[in-house]
């Protein structure tokens, strides 16, 4: 419905059109104004529609915009606060700067890459699994001789990632941080736990000189086995996610196998003192 308005007699008549003639004054339907928009009209619905859906898309994009510094130095204080966690510490009350000496990204022979800033180390794990395709691995180190490594895996759902610490032996491992994406709460969901991810502490991740990482043990770690100190209890019910974890430590430790060997303490050689006897004689 519109409203038509005569030039005569300034009667207002609603309808679809003019009248033929004006019930007042009998002037023509051609002294008819039309007035204002009619916003019952297709027309003015679709272009009111578009109007608004503009309007918002603008609001919300320079919303983004205004917020994405903000975004982003959250993100970057999440990994901090997990990389110290990791090394067991209270990330509230032990800033990631007081225990963070260095920051580096390896090459594929675990050789430190120059001209690295830790901006481009934290940069290199925002899309951490084309880092690693494409032979970059960062790497953090401690003041007392530990190091960090990023992980990052697929577990029943959809991702898993996480923070590995091993002593300044290369071989122990300190602490780890797990979270995920999507994993069923209750069950895959429990690697995420204080409780789940203190069983890692004070296992090695090498035999000997062998890699052979950590395992997820289905059914619990046996503590009769040679292979107990390798092994963690998986999650009841949670047999994928398990799994995902132990693949994701062993894929993700292993592109640093060259940089934990090369950086493992060496060896103090024992001296047999018959043997020194029997020299000086």
């Amino acid at each position: 419905m519109a409203k038509y308005i005569c030039n005569v007699c300034g009667y207002v008549h609603e309808g679809t059109s003019a009248p033929a003639e004006c019930p007042v004054c009998k002037a023509p339907s051609t002294e008819f104004a039309k007035k204002g928009i009619d916003v019952n009209n297709n027309g003015y619905i679709v272009t009111y529609s578009v109007i608004m859906v503009v309007i918002v898309a603008v609001l919300l994009a320079l919303a983004s915009l205004s917020l994405k510094s903000r975004q982003n130095a959250n993100r970057l204080n999440e990994k901090k606060q997990q990389i110290v966690l990791a090394l067991g510490e209270d990330p509230t009350k032990t800033p990631y700067e007081s225990v963070i000496s260095q920051s580096l990204v390896l090459d594929k022979d675990g050789v430190a890459k120059q001209g690295v800033s830790e901006d481009d180390v934290f940069a290199s794990m925002n899309d951490l699994k084309t880092t690693f395709l494409q032979g970059q691995f960062p790497i953090f180190k401690s003041n007392d001789g530990c190091v960090v490594i990023p992980l990052i895996g697929v577990g029943l759902w959809d991702k898993i990632w996480g923070y590995i610490a091993l002593a300044p032996d290369m071989n122990t491992i300190k602490g780890i941080v797990l979270d995920h994406k999507g994993e069923t709460p209750g069950l895959g969901a429990e690697i995420a736990t204080a409780k789940h991810q203190a069983q890692y502490v004070g296992k090695q991740i090498f035999n000997d000189a062998e890699f052979v990482s950590v395992v997820l043990v289905k059914g619990g770690a046996n503590k009769n086995s040679q292979n107990y100190i390798h092994e963690v209890d998986a999650i009841t019910g949670g047999t994928k996610t398990s799994n995902g974890v132990s693949d994701m430590i062993k894929d993700c430790l292993s592109y640093y196998v060259s940089f934990l060997k090369a950086n493992m303490p060496k060896q103090e050689e024992t001296v047999n003192p018959e043997n020194v006897v029997s020299n000086e004689q």
